[in-house]
């Protein structure tokens, strides 16, 4: 990919299915960490491709960095090297300030723990990304009640945090993630924190907001159902990607 396609100011985030380009595409991406004086490689010189729409699975052990490649992903940390590169343009060129920007009109994000704002509403808290990004308060409060009504959601829209339960904390924390309606949505162990009953009932939601809002979703999970539900399931060893194939990593690493 050539590094002279800089991004604008605004970077993507209006991908289309029909621009015959992947939504990512990850380019030896490194990132290593430095414990008690060592360095630790988590991700090397790992490649990645995403088509608009694709639902993936990250799954495998605990720290062979699977957090840290969604992370990477969503533009939450830089990689020590290689491109990201969104719908055909290099986001790590972008200035923190743009990728902010880029990040918060492009990339949803659900994690095992909700992050909700207490002082605020289930409305207010979904309103929120939307009205960071300018949008007009009674259009982000449209945008914020239609997405709450579509979780099952429509008798809570004026309940604070802590008057809902797991399960509703968590389906605000995922309409907050889709109320601008991101052309991903990068989700780390999202029902991690939740009993069996209000893991399906996300799971289903994913699955058929993916189908409804053409987004393309990325999960990282220790949950074999969800895991089963995506159409593919990959996994990192000595800091690659790999494919898995009936639950077996393919012999060689996925470049793409």
């Amino acid at each position: 990919m050539d590094n002279d396609h800089r991004p604008d100011d605004t970077g993507p985030g209006t991908h289309t299915a029909n621009s015959g380009l992947p939504l990512i595409q990850a380019n030896g991406i490194s990132k290593t960490y430095n414990h008690s004086g060592a360095c630790i490689t988590v991700i090397d010189n790992l490649s990645f491709r995403l088509d608009c729409k694709e639902t993936i699975g990250i799954v495998g052990a605990s720290g062979i960095g699977k957090s840290t490649l969604l992370h990477i992903l969503g533009t939450l940390d830089r990689p020590d090297a290689g491109q990201l590169v969104y719908s055909g343009k290099d986001v790590l060129l972008l200035d923190d300030t743009q990728l902010a920007r880029f990040r918060n009109r492009a990339i949803g994000f659900v994690f095992q723990f909700h992050h909700l704002l207490p002082e605020f509403s289930a409305l207010e808290n979904t309103m929120m990304p939307a009205l960071i990004n300018g949008t007009e308060k009674k259009t982000a409060r449209a945008e914020a009640e239609a997405i709450l009504v579509r979780v099952g959601l429509k008798e809570r829209l004026g309940h604070r945090a802590a008057e809902l339960s797991g399960g509703e904390q968590q389906r605000v924390a995922l309409a907050r993630a889709l109320v601008q309606q991101p052309d991903i949505l990068l989700a780390d162990e999202p029902t991690g924190n939740l009993d069996r009953g209000n893991s399906d009932r996300i799971h289903r939601l994913l699955m058929e907001l993916n189908e409804e809002m053409g987004m393309a979703l990325v999960v990282v999970t220790h949950n074999p159902e969800l895991a089963a539900l995506v159409s593919r399931r990959v996994t990192i060893l000595n800091g690659r990607l790999h494919e898995l194939n009936n639950g077996l990593p393919v012999a060689s690493s996925f470049k793409g």
